[in-house]
């Protein structure tokens, strides 16, 4: 019972922090990162653990399943240079300057084991960045350069982190035993992600019940995770191309009455999971902080601190120097076809490095044996929490400070998409000669007719909208009254109340 009121209560903590978060406008895991920290020193705090190999598949196979399905495969494409750089390169030299560094201080310490640690603190996660981009007018293509950084860098990290746990746990092998595995990691991975989810659509489209839909999803997703890793593939990458491909083809297949709870449940398990993962890593610091003595705490506070100082130099180092070499192309009209970064983008870029629950996860899921593992969860927490704390809360003064322009071809597209939609729909009604049918013909009308005075950019409100919502609002009034009065029982009201959410769903604003 006392787990359960824990339980309960960190809940309703992180929704009080989220709340707080959002009225101060920085990303709601700086709050959680805090929170963990003050959770390990709490005296009579629970004292919970997790088997390490169930941390990734449970942290990040769904968190990264509700990012890679609004990943835009154009968007990739037209940004592949810098995002392929950000997630090859600056994971690549963050994981080399955070060994290098540490095997330096330490060095006893195994440089797989080194190399482990740089894994683990390379990627910047998805939720802490566009937690405060979404709220700022950054320009568009700066945002799907993060959004597909965040997305892909974890594949590239925690291949190398497994290459290196590998390593460790055989203690003598050579990269030629290592190469042929990796190459099959990255082609089948693709390639497992793309027929699973190609399977999994037809077996689940005759599921209409929402509650049975949504379970077998999660499900869906925790299965081709664990089916991956056990035959040797990236879980990472198969969880991509697995959501990659069902963002494809799953809205053509789902009707909006399963798309709309979908949606807020896996919102509210991705705020779940993040406070879990800071609960939970949070929790383990205590016994490890309890365990070290005054000396050695001091000593593995300095490593941190030095790990953190040298993830968030080399992370700028590298965008800087992408900028400058790029710029040069340029100009000498090596590079002809391609933007040319700014300074002040670079800038942006440089400081959206805060790391969150994949590092976390990482951590945690190093075998209970593996060499300076307490000092390794030590600074994965102090990374995250470093990092949080220092760009979560300046990055968006920085962004105001720079005054980037938004240039977000989004409303645009919309407004062009919404006139080809709803001539498609007046097209299919012209010749019905029913009152209803009518009644859409105008409103369809008068929405196109708006959209071209406006030019291009109108509300996606129709103009009978607004009536329909007072009109649900006083039905709506008057069916509480009737419970109220109890003229009807709670089962008629609760028909009555599905019919007013859907007809209220329909009347956008």
């Amino acid at each position: 019972m006392l787990a359960f009121e824990w339980i309960i209560g960190l809940l309703l903590g992180a929704v009080v922090l989220s709340a707080l978060a959002q009225r101060l406008k920085v990303p709601y895991p700086t709050f959680l990162a805090i929170g963990g920290m003050l959770l390990a020193f709490v005296p009579s705090g629970p004292k919970w653990t997790l088997e390490p190999d169930l941390a990734l598949a449970l942290f990040v196979a769904p968190v990264l399943l509700d990012a890679a399905f609004d990943t835009s495969l154009r968007d990739l494409r037209n940004n592949w240079l810098p995002v392929s750089t950000l997630v090859f390169i600056a994971v690549g030299l963050t994981t080399a300057s955070v060994a290098l560094l540490v095997h330096w201080l330490l060095p006893d310490m195994p440089w797989a084991a080194a190399v482990a640690l740089g894994a683990i603190v390379a990627p910047p996660d998805a939720a802490a960045a566009t937690a405060i981009l979404r709220q700022v007018k950054l320009p568009y293509r700066l945002l799907k350069i993060l959004e597909g950084e965040s997305l892909l860098n974890d594949a590239s990290a925690l291949l190398i982190y497994r290459v290196a746990v590998g390593v460790v746990a055989a203690q003598h092998v050579r990269w030629s035993e290592y190469a042929p595995s990796i190459a099959f990691a990255l082609v089948g991975s693709l390639l497992a992600g793309y027929l699973c989810a190609r399977l999994w659509m037809p077996l689940t489209e005759r599921i209409k019940d929402a509650p049975s839909a949504i379970i077998t999803q999660f499900a869906g997703t925790f299965t081709v995770w664990i089916v991956a890793e056990h035959i040797g593939l990236s879980g990472i990458l198969t969880i991509v191309a697995y959501a990659i491909t069902l963002a494809r083809t799953a809205p053509e297949r789902t009707p909006a009455r399963l798309r709309v709870p979908t949606y807020a449940v896996w919102e509210t398990t991705v705020f779940v999971l993040n406070v879990l993962a800071f609960v939970l890593i949070g929790l383990q610091l205590r016994p490890i902080w309890e365990r070290l003595d005054d000396p050695v705490r001091l000593k593995y506070c300095l490593i941190a601190a030095a790990v953190l100082g040298i993830v968030i130099l080399t992370r700028i180092a590298w965008v800087m120097s992408y900028g400058v070499m790029l710029r040069l192309l340029i100009a000498r009209g090596i590079l002809t076809s391609m933007m040319a970064p700014t300074v002040r983008g670079g800038l942006v870029v440089s400081w959206c490095g805060m790391r969150g629950i994949v590092t976390l996860a990482a951590a945690f899921a190093l075998p209970e044996n593996f060499p300076y593992r307490d000092l390794m969860l030590l600074t994965a927490f102090a990374v995250v929490l470093g990092s949080l704390v220092i760009q979560g809360l300046t990055l968006r003064p920085l962004i105001a400070a720079l005054r980037l322009k938004d240039e977000n071809p989004v409303t645009s597209e919309v407004a062009r998409a919404r006139a080809v939609a709803y001539r498609a729909a007046l097209d299919e009604i012209d010749g019905d000669p029913s009152e209803a049918a009518e009644i859409l013909r105008l409103e369809y009308r008068a929405l196109l007719l708006r959209a071209e005075e406006d030019g291009g950019v109108a509300s996606g409100e129709l103009p009978a909208d607004p009536l329909r919502r007072r009109a649900i609002h006083a039905a709506r009034q008057s069916i509480l009254k009737l419970r109220e009065s109890e003229e009807i029982g709670d089962d008629a009201f609760h028909q009555l109340e599905e019919e007013l959410d859907w007809a209220e769903l329909s009347a956008r604003g």
